[in-house]
């Protein structure tokens, strides 16, 4: 997040949600937005599916899924053509504004009706709040980056804030909502494939001579394989093994038989978990996890907040996860001797300039948001306060990409997939608590598909697209469009991602669950 959790609260005057069910996924911070919209501050919801904020919000965009980056173009073209950009921040701020405005031109409010569902009443009236409104945040998360274009969506919403100059100072900005806890301080870590911790790239010579000295090892400078890359090099046969570890595929990545297919093709899985997982049914080696509850460390929150973490029990394992890491290491002849999670992040803060002034004894009570570049700093609550990071802010525009897979006459209905806040981003069904509130899929199927294939709210369906079959429940409901369907994934009896797309986002490899062609059998 460019900003703070707490500006849309006490800063914020315009909300901008866009492909962010936030009440359900992130109920936290959901609260906020509820609570500021009632105190007044205006609030614009786009999205195909009536989620609960719709209810609060003074304009619903509900844009046909997939259309995000028409949608945003549409609200630019008509935003420049009543002169309503901020001049002096595209001026003193930005380059490539002029591609910007070419792209956009092609987007006359008419063809984004169109394209988008929206009328064009609602684009004139949500493109004047949102430039002429002096503080506005834009909001989002899976709903746009899991297409084909997710990175392009996100681009688009970047175009749209630079444009009205909605970056750099309090109440402003844009927010993506991170998916799960701690998503954030994994890859402010390096858990991605081309970078070391606070994202400093592995193609760098300079960046690699300083960990090589550090760590005593010579480090790789190409960058490494994405989750997605993974799984097709272990159908290839050049991965042939693989350490897993909190994480489960065969029910939470796309196209899971894929995913299976590819375990089962590995020459040695490790897996390492509070439970006999779905995936870790693939294993040769099972490890036993600690959960967080039995962790020391520190989480870090989608506004870049480094928090302490203090374990309530001792691991039921015996070993901290970070201790059976080091045994690892330790037996395959690298030596380490830490001694807490204390001397890891130390290591790492004096590696890392944006967390070098983060350390225990400064986040013993409250956290800290990186950058933080010395001990003497407060940290930062908001970003690209007077010039962006790379110096000038880089427009890039982007036409209109259809999803890579859309219904047609053998498979009519379009599937659409997230999460309920009933299961509060649990993926795996091991809680009885949490199975006696809701203790299976509900697939939303519109009234009027109902009518045609003769469903009630209760029957059960077979839903089959090219990949896979999963059968469930069904609801009948208005929240989601004619032609629509949408399923959650948390169910191992209703493993969705069965079904879902193949097609990845092409820079990021993440998999496309917010759109894909299905067709339905009543049972």
């Amino acid at each position: 997040m460019t900003n703070s959790i707490n500006e849309i609260s006490t800063d914020a005057e315009l909300m901008f949600l866009i492909g962010t069910n936030t009440t359900e996924a992130h109920p936290v911070i959901g609260y906020k937005m509820r609570q500021a919209a009632r105190n007044g501050c205006k609030l614009v919801v786009c999205d195909p599916r009536h989620i609960d904020l719709v209810d609060e919000a003074d304009y619903w965009l509900r844009q046909n899924p997939g259309t995000d980056i028409p949608l945003l173009n549409g609200l630019m073209h008509i935003i420049i053509k009543e002169g309503l950009e901020d001049k002096k921040f595209i001026e003193e701020r930005t380059e490539n504004y002029e591609e910007l405005k070419a792209i956009v031109e092609n987007y006359p409010p008419e063809k984004v009706a169109e394209l988008t569902g929206v009328s064009v009443e609602d684009l004139y009236a949500v493109a004047r709040l949102y430039a002429t409104t002096d503080k506005a945040m834009i909001f989002y998360t899976l709903g746009i980056t899991e297409h084909i274009c997710g990175t392009r969506n996100v681009m688009s919403c970047a175009n749209l804030a630079m444009l009205t100059g909605h970056l750099g100072r309090p109440g402003v900005g844009v927010c993506p909502i991170r998916g799960q806890n701690n998503v954030q301080g994994a890859c402010d870590q390096g858990a991605l494939p081309n970078v070391y911790s606070g994202y400093q790239n592995v193609t760098v010579p300079e960046i690699k001579a300083k960990f090589e000295k550090a760590w005593g090892r010579p480090m790789p400078d190409k960058v490494g394989l994405k989750i997605p890359e993974m799984f097709a090099a272990a159908h290839e046969g050049t991965v042939k093994s693989m350490y897993i570890l909190g994480e489960n595929p065969v029910l939470t990545d796309p196209d899971s038989n894929h995913i299976r297919g590819a375990l089962e093709k590995l020459e040695f899985l490790v897996v390492q978990e509070l439970f006999l997982s779905e995936t870790a049914e693939y294993a040769d080696v099972i490890l036993p996890a600690a959960s967080f509850a039995e962790c020391d460390g520190t989480f870090t929150n989608t506004e870049r907040r480094v928090q302490r973490v203090r374990k309530a029990i001792e691991p039921i394992p015996g070993r901290a996860n970070w201790e059976v890491i080091c045994d690892m290491f330790n037996a395959m002849g690298y030596p380490v001797s830490y001694d807490s999670p204390k001397d890891i992040w130390d290591e790492m803060a004096s590696l890392t300039p944006s967390m070098a002034g983060i350390n225990y004894e400064r986040i013993d009570k409250t956290g800290i948001q990186w950058p933080c570049p010395s001990l003497d700093h407060p940290g930062t609550k908001f970003l690209h306060a007077g010039k962006f990071s790379r110096g000038l802010g880089l427009f890039q525009p982007s036409e209109h990409i259809p999803p890579g897979e859309m219904p047609d006459e053998e498979y009519p209905f379009l599937l659409s997939t997230g999460r309920i806040l009933q299961h509060y981003n649990v993926t795996t069904p091991y809680s009885k608590s949490i199975m006696s509130i809701w203790d299976r899929e509900w697939a939303e199927v519109n009234p009027a598909d109902a009518e045609k294939i003769g469903l009630n709210t209760g029957d059960k369906i077979k839903v089959a697209s090219r990949r896979g079959a999963v059968e469930t429940a069904v609801k009948v409901t208005d929240r989601v469009l004619p032609g629509v369907i949408w399923m959650s994934f948390h169910y191992s009896e209703t493993p969705t991602n069965a079904v879902t797309s193949h097609h990845l986002d092409p820079i990021t490899g993440t998999g496309e669950y917010k759109v894909c062609a299905v067709k339905l059998a009543k049972l």
